[in-house]
């Protein structure tokens, strides 16, 4: 007697012809090793236990990271900050000068370098710059130069800047006074040219003030002095809310030394600070008492981007003027009724 039943045996086998609502061999498995676990008497709990204090260590090792993070700079491990192949490394003067530099303005080009630091032996440069690379410290890059509408091949300018790692150790290294702030990094890749010709400009500044007898200079960039004058400005406000505006400005101006021009505080991309020893009757002793004067000298880089009242505001503000031969010549041309402003800026 022949049954039919057989055929229906390799169809069971199938996934096609399982039931869809059957749970599968490793998802009864599952039921039954949880069903187990039901019917234990109570030896799962201390394994429960011994679970929850591993997810609070992990918690407590990630807050104890958050606190050391918060801590003041100077009661972390400097060395954890620093790459490893920058740790107990010895830099020649040029190295350090080099750090020192680009740390106090951001951003330094290339050929400043090579005539500032390394007077004119770019070679050596070039093998320093290498150097201070491998070990993490500068970042040198090629960006355009600015257009300012002329036509022609676009110029490339090779500029450096200091990571994080290498505005560490240039404050450890350099010498400079303390209050002299580090940057590190580039901000405005477009505003790249026009910073690095205050570098320029500083140059010739400070070669003037050390003519003169300036000694320990120190510069504070605009958006420092920016931040300054708004904190000094919020004081003022907060201390008497009912004053005028116009005239908190122009508490703050005097305060700063800076000039007040159009209700507006006139700000110069950097400000050099220096000491100028006290001058002596030649027939009298040194008064040790006096000890040294400060001073300080406001420079500020004209562009062919700057329109004729912002020129004429900078020209009253009595800060000394610097600007590149292009940019005179395109300055030049758009302020003919006001040829005097050009007068007083030097040429970078």
């Amino acid at each position: 007697m022949r049954l039919d039943v057989p055929h229906d045996v390799p169809q069971r086998r199938t996934p096609e012809a399982a039931p869809p609502l059957e749970p599968s061999p490793v998802e009864r498995h599952r039921e039954h090793l949880a069903a187990r676990a039901d019917d234990r008497p109570g030896p799962q709990v201390p394994h429960v236990k011994h679970e929850q204090p591993a997810s609070h260590e992990r918690s407590r090792e990630s807050r104890e990271r958050r606190v050391a993070h918060d801590r003041p700079m100077d009661q972390r491990t400097r060395r954890n900050e620093i790459p490893q192949q920058a740790v107990g490394l010895s830099l020649r003067d040029e190295e350090r000068k080099v750090l020192a530099e680009v740390g106090r303005f951001r951003v330094v080009t290339t050929r400043d370098l090579a005539e500032t630091v390394y007077d004119n032996r770019r070679s050596r440069m070039e093998r320093d710059l290498a150097f201070l690379r491998e070990k993490g410290l500068v970042q040198v890059d090629s960006v355009n130069a600015r257009r300012d509408g002329r036509g022609g091949r676009v110029e490339r300018i090779e500029v450096v800047t200091l990571t994080r790692a290498g505005r560490d150790v240039a404050r450890q290294t350099s010498g400079l006074p303390q209050d002299q702030k580090l940057y590190a990094g580039m901000v405005k890749p477009r505003e790249v040219e026009h910073d690095a010709q205050i570098y320029r400009a500083y140059s010739k500044e400070a070669e003037q003030i050390e003519r003169k007898g300036g000694k320990n200079l120190r510069v504070q960039l605009d958006f420092e002095l920016k931040s300054q004058i708004q904190k000094a400005i919020y004081a003022e406000r907060k201390a008497d809310p009912q004053q005028d505006m116009a005239e908190i400005k122009q508490q703050v101006a005097e305060k700063f030394e800076l000039p007040f021009v159009d209700g507006r505080i006139q700000i110069p991309d950097a400000r050099i600070e220096y000491d100028q020893p006290r001058k002596d009757d030649r027939d009298s002793e040194p008064d040790q008492d006096q000890g040294s004067r400060s001073g300080h000298e406001d420079i500020e880089v004209l562009t062919a981007a700057y329109r004729p009242g912002h020129l004429r505001n900078k020209a009253q503000a009595g800060f000394h003027v610097y600007a590149s031969s292009s940019d005179r010549a395109t300055l030049t041309s758009r302020i003919e009724n006001d040829h005097h402003l050009m007068e007083n800026i030097l040429e970078l």
